[in-house]
């Protein structure tokens, strides 16, 4: 959709080269210009002024004329406010529920205050010096940047144009005028991360680094609250080293670092959206230093290499709190590293933002509110299973509940929220961790995972005594539940019975939405959707474009679940109590409105949200015969 938004907005991606950003425009006439901007931004926001003239059309407004969202759900959002008493701007709210994207929001209200709109910011050409008096963490809270000045002003970069508080404390600091230009708050905090590190160079600087003579693991330990960004020039290379890999590792939304030795090299791999990307290569006589140093920050013992060892790491990259689970596992070549990383700085999802088809989410939520039962969610591992406990656990916690947990690890911390972690070591098991929760009068309890016949067990008998209970299984599917509990040893009466649903879920990755192309789908591909042309008629489908840096050349960018359920009904019983295969579950739960983990995966596809190569790689057929 096109409107008379887009020529307002400076867009310099249209006449950049792969390196190059358009430079940003410095107002050097008077310094009156930057003081009547923010003047008029002051008057936006008290609620008067040249911003607040009737011919200024309102942010809902622009955002019909300039994206998807209808007037509907405008006044939607509008009431919705009203009846919730949400103090967020409607743009927030809009964002939230995902009918306009961030981008789009800012480059309405960026229209609205008569400011330019920037989606990239010229990285490699704002001078690192302009940057030397303001505190890193302040640029980081307030999500703000100076890009450019002259003898007159300082043209800020800013992602909230309404918050002009923190542009009063720049002026004060760098004793000048500020000019504001907008741009979208990711794109200020990798511009914040890159300007703020440049003294420290990438991390190829720290691999030639590493043959100067002095390559020891180093005596001094990692602070835990300490930012990787804050490193300094005469650390030694390994500890640099090591600090890089998992600063890169965290700003690129990396989910585990591979280090891999092998015969004459160590090859260094990222696990972004699921998928394994080559990163670096360092010599193979470098693997004890870096892995030692890896040791210590995990707390492990640098001597033992014969034996597999577990460790935890916290650490902070730009602001960011993150655990780091660490395994290292003796190899033919060396110890092999695998460091899992949970942002903690996302925080727990909400039930809503589980990307589930409206169906689902209905019945989902009427199934997390019952009174007793098992409720099981079920996947691969990485296929979000823990993340949709938390949402599920989180959805139904009120003041009039006592909620356990019994998880390895804790991942995140809840509030109101009692957990448990279990230690193997000393017998704090899942089956004995249970057993002390249920002499802590529970009305709710999450087990991380059913691992054995014990565990199951309990948790089916607590359900049947008048207890909910989560908890996750590795199964392929919603059907192939059923009969893992039955090998489990579970009775047959006590899983019709006790069980309400099963939720197998997936994360399929999404396509960048500044660089995917539109696709024409051809009569194969739709019938290899198991649809008919009228089904796709008036869809925009997308397929991956070439990569952009947003989406750092993966053409997808983040991940979002798909998801089949399973509901025990009558029908579902009589077959359970007879047991009955996976097949003629699977069957019988489609013929009762089951859509299954592909038809999910179509379903984002028509959306808009993946490509058809995405969902067809990452779901099996689901034929039935």
């Amino acid at each position: 959709m096109t409107s008379d938004l887009d020529h307002t907005n400076a867009d310099p991606s249209e006449e950049e080269d792969e390196k190059k950003v358009t430079p940003l425009p410095v107002d050097s006439r008077n310094a009156s210009v930057a003081a009547d901007n923010n003047s008029r931004l002051k008057q936006h926001v008290s609620g008067g002024g040249l911003l607040s003239r009737s011919r200024r059309k309102s942010i809902g407004e622009l955002l019909i004329e300039s994206t998807q969202v209808t007037e509907e759900q405008i006044e939607e959002a509008l009431q919705n406010q009203v009846d919730t008493e949400d103090n967020r701007k409607i743009g927030e709210i809009l964002v939230d529920r995902e009918l306009i994207t961030e981008e789009e929001m800012l480059r309405a209200l960026a229209y609205q205050l008569d400011l330019p709109y920037y989606e990239k910011l010229p990285i490699n050409d704002i001078n690192p010096q302009l940057v030397t008096e303001i505190p890193i963490q302040f640029a980081r809270d307030n999500q703000i940047l100076p890009v450019a000045r002259d003898e007159f002003n300082v043209t800020i970069a800013v992602a909230d144009p309404l918050n002009i508080f923190p542009l009063d404390d720049l002026r004060l600091i760098l004793s000048t005028n500020v000019n504001i230009i907008v741009a979208p708050p990711t794109v200020i905090q990798h511009s914040i991360n890159r300007v703020y590190e440049r003294s420290n160079d990438a991390s190829q600087k720290v691999v030639d680094e590493l043959n100067v003579p002095d390559i020891g693991a180093g005596e001094d330990d990692l602070e835990e609250t300490r930012d990787l960004l804050d490193s300094t020039d005469d650390e030694k290379p390994i500890i640099k080293l090591v600090n890089t890999l998992l600063s890169r590792a965290v700003k690129e939304g990396t989910s585990d670092i591979h280090i891999e030795p092998y015969e004459n090299e160590i090859v260094v791999r990222f696990r972004i959206d699921g998928t394994l990307h080559d990163k670096m290569q360092l010599p193979k006589r470098h693997l004890n230093s870096v892995v030692s140093r890896i040791k210590i920050i995990g707390k492990l013992n640098i001597a033992e290499k014969r034996v597999p060892q577990d460790g935890r790491i916290s650490i902070k990259v730009a602001g960011k709190d993150a655990d780091v689970r660490l395994s290292v596992l003796p190899t033919a070549h060396g110890e092999r590293v695998v460091m899992r990383i949970l942002d903690k700085s996302a925080g727990v999802k909400r039930l809503d933002q589980m990307g589930f088809d409206p169906d689902v989410y209905r019945r989902w939520s009427q199934l997390v509110s019952q009174k007793h039962g098992i409720l099981l969610v079920t996947g691969p591992t990485g296929s979000g299973k823990t993340t949709l406990l938390y949402a599920s656990v989180v959805h139904i916690n009120t003041t009039d509940i006592n909620i356990l947990t019994i998880e390895h690890p804790v991942e995140y911390k809840l509030p109101g929220i009692g957990q448990i972690d279990v230690k193997e070591k000393v017998g704090l098991t899942f089956s004995e961790g249970l057993r002390a929760i249920l002499r802590q009068d529970p009305d709710v309890i999450m087990v991380g995972e059913i691992r054995d016949r014990e565990t199951a067990e309990i948790a089916v008998q607590s359900s049947l005594t008048g207890h909910l209970v989560f908890s996750t299984l590795h199964t392929n599917d919603a059907a192939s539940t059923i009969t893992r509990l039955d090998d489990l040893g579970v009775q047959p009466f006590q899983i019709a019975s006790a069980v309400l649903g099963v939720l197998a879920t997936r994360l399929i990755r999404r396509l960048c939405g500044r660089c995917r192309e539109k696709h024409v789908l051809n009569e194969e591909e739709i019938k290899l959707m198991d649809l008919t042309p009228a089904d796709v008629e008036g869809k925009d489908v997308y397929k991956a474009g070439r990569g952009c840096e947003a989406c750092h050349g993966q053409a997808y960018a983040g991940r979002i679940g798909i998801h089949e359920l399973l509901i025990m009904d009558d029908d579902m019983k009589t077959l359970v109590m007879k047991s009955q295969d996976s097949n003629e579950i699977r069957k019988q739960a489609m013929e009762n409105g089951m859509k299954t983990l592909r038809q999910s995966a179509v379903h984002k596809v028509l959306e808009g949200l993946t490509s058809l190569d995405e969902a067809i790689q990452k779901t099996q057929s689901e034929d039935v015969n």
